[in-house]
């Protein structure tokens, strides 16, 4: 993004950008630099999705310490019910919704639940997702399906039904997307086309509804703490139930919590977690031919690696 900046200002472009197309360019800030206020969000009502576990529980969670109206969405009710208590043991307001995202009418159900109850929704974060872990070669197709009906329609069936919603509260649409929605990730050929193909859906929507008051926010974590991987599907689209990497060396799910809430309220556009993980994409860019080798022989190191 430096090099980016230093570029247009010497072209002269960048004044150009932000004169005629009233650009704002991102600032990719520092985990510690996106301290919180308190009470922000207070009274916003947000959907999030995949809200049982990982980085959808922690945002539930964050967003109601900071004054949210939270509605929660995933399949495991059981699970969603124990987020749901913990957000009003402390206080909070939450709603539950058990709700699959593959399910075009349980999306919709979702929405309206969430417009009766509240009677607005302010803030839309599709974080629902499943992850896989095989090669393409002995992949059942129906793998695929899979995670393209959970992470990416998903996604875009919540986000069909909230947007009219969003655009007249000048809301914000979040898509949690990954890494791999900007770089290739082998063994996970599926997971990796369904966070490219959010990327390019939510970047599209942001263009459509520029001038309409609308933000839409594209979130790329890296490898983060949480249960993805251990429910990640093998070729067969089994749970592999064990995860192959060291979960204690990841960012927390809290801490991204915490940063995607600070990017909602500076109405950021695009967020790329991790040092590392930008070193990846800027090398992605730059020298393909070299990252793309890198990122073979760090994903052949896993343990059980299917490459």
């Amino acid at each position: 993004m430096n090099q980016i900046r230093k570029y247009l200002k010497k072209a002269g472009l960048r004044r150009i950008l932000l004169r005629r197309y009233k650009l704002k360019f991102p600032r990719i800030r520092s985990k510690e630099s996106l301290a919180l206020k308190e009470s922000k969000l207070k009274d916003r009502v947000v959907i999030i999705t995949g809200a049982s576990s990982g980085i959808g529980k922690a945002c539930a969670l964050e967003f109601s310490k900071q004054g949210a109206k939270v509605v929660l969405a995933a399949r495991r009710g059981e699970e969603l019910k124990k987020v749901e208590s913990e957000i009003k043991e402390q206080g909070g307001n939450a709603l539950s919704v058990v709700t699959d995202v593959k399910n075009i009418e349980a999306c919709k159900a979702l929405i309206d639940k969430t417009v009766d109850e509240y009677g607005r929704i302010d803030i839309l974060v599709n974080n629902a997702g499943i992850s896989m872990r095989a090669s393409f070669e002995d992949l059942d197709l129906n793998v695929i399906k899979e995670l393209m009906d959970t992470n990416f329609y998903g996604a875009v069936y919540c986000t069909k039904f909230a947007l009219p919603h969003l655009i007249k509260h000048k809301g914000t649409v979040v898509g949690i997307s990954s890494i791999c929605g900007l770089t290739p990730l082998p063994g996970r050929t599926g997971y990796a086309a369904s966070k490219h193909a959010m990327d390019g859906f939510f970047n599209t929507l942001r263009l459509e509804n520029l001038k309409k008051g609308l933000n839409v926010l594209v979130v790329h974590p890296g490898f983060t703490a949480s249960n993805i991987r251990s429910m990640a599907l093998d070729g067969e689209g089994k749970p592999q139930e064990e995860t192959p990497r060291d979960e204690s060396r990841m960012m927390s799910s809290e801490r991204v919590a915490k940063i995607i809430a600070s990017a909602i309220l500076k109405r950021e556009r695009d967020l790329i977690l991790t040092p590392q993980g930008r070193l990846v994409v800027w090398m992605h860019k730059k020298l393909p031919g070299i990252t793309d080798r890198i990122i073979l022989r760090e994903m052949t190191k896993e343990p059980g690696s299917p490459l």
